[in-house]
């Protein structure tokens, strides 16, 4: 049985071969020239750039990479996608598998999510196969996690995420606002940003989120993850503040990868949690 994913996860693919993971790389595009993220770029040579006024796009991992994955597996395959909709990834897997003939022992896993969520169901499935799990309760846990996570952005420039178009119309409006924080979410089907609220300040989007967290009952039995594109201080502050909500639950720091600062711009937070 072999895991794949992608680097939504903030796995590089240098770290998935150490833990017996492979981690297929999406791409970012910045001054003319297209790199591997992890790969060609890190996070902090990419902040460096886009800083310099030139503007972003990402893309899923390229298919043909994929595909060679698929077709020289030979065992089962737990392919664990990020959220559809959000990226290619997803269809672009599930096209992959298609176009092979015998295929059964590929799944293809729409995960609904991404980065912190994403990266925690990778982990909890590799530890499953360490346990000598079978690929049919592995599946069964991994889509159990599907179901089962909130994710809120709040980013420093909204234009980022309006480039996108992964929005909501409602939610686009939202960038001729000033002297706001706004707080994103996914929409129900995990495809889409909308907005989850508009703060004056970041300490009072946080609470907002908060706010949201203990309607859902995060508690003990949750994982938050607080991702950052390039601005740990600010990172380390949110989550002494959703410890003071939350003292019982397990808080991991994460850096955000290239792909989605490109979404979400360089001092973007991501708070995120999932059900353990």
């Amino acid at each position: 049985m072999k895991i794949v994913t992608d680097t939504s996860t903030l796995f590089s693919p240098i770290e998935g071969k150490e833990i017996n993971l492979t981690v297929l790389p999406l791409s970012v595009t910045v001054n003319n020239q297209t790199y591997k993220e992890y790969v060609d770029i890190q996070p902090d040579e990419f902040i460096k750039i886009v800083k310099q006024g030139h503007v972003p796009t990402s893309s899923q991992p390229a298919v043909g990479e994929t595909l060679e994955v698929f077709e020289n597996a030979q065992e089962e395959l737990i392919v664990i996608s990020m959220a559809d909709g959000l990226s290619g990834t997803y269809q672009s897997a599930v096209g992959a598998k298609n176009s092979i003939e015998q295929n059964k022992h590929i799944h293809v896993i729409n995960s609904r999510t991404l980065c912190g969520p994403h990266r925690y169901m990778v982990k909890k499935a590799l530890k499953m196969q360490e346990e000598g799990c079978s690929t049919q309760e592995i599946l069964d846990e991994v889509n159990r996690l599907c179901n089962s996570h909130k994710s809120f952005l709040i980013p420093s420039d909204f234009d980022f995420l309006s480039r996108g178009g992964r929005l909501t119309p409602l939610a686009a409006k939202i960038a001729g606002f000033v002297k706001i924080v706004p707080v994103m979410t996914q929409t129900p089907d995990g495809k889409k940003l909308e907005s989850a609220g508009m703060k004056r300040t970041m300490k009072k989007a946080v609470e907002e989120v908060c706010s949201q967290f203990k309607e859902l009952g995060v508690g003990i039995h949750h994982l938050i993850t607080v991702s950052h594109a390039g601005v740990k201080e600010n990172a380390m502050k949110v989550i002494e503040q959703l410890k003071g909500v939350f003292p019982e639950t397990e808080i991991e720091l994460v850096e955000l990868s290239c792909a989605f600062i490109t979404q979400g711009g360089p001092g973007c937070i991501a708070i995120q949690m999932i059900e353990k």
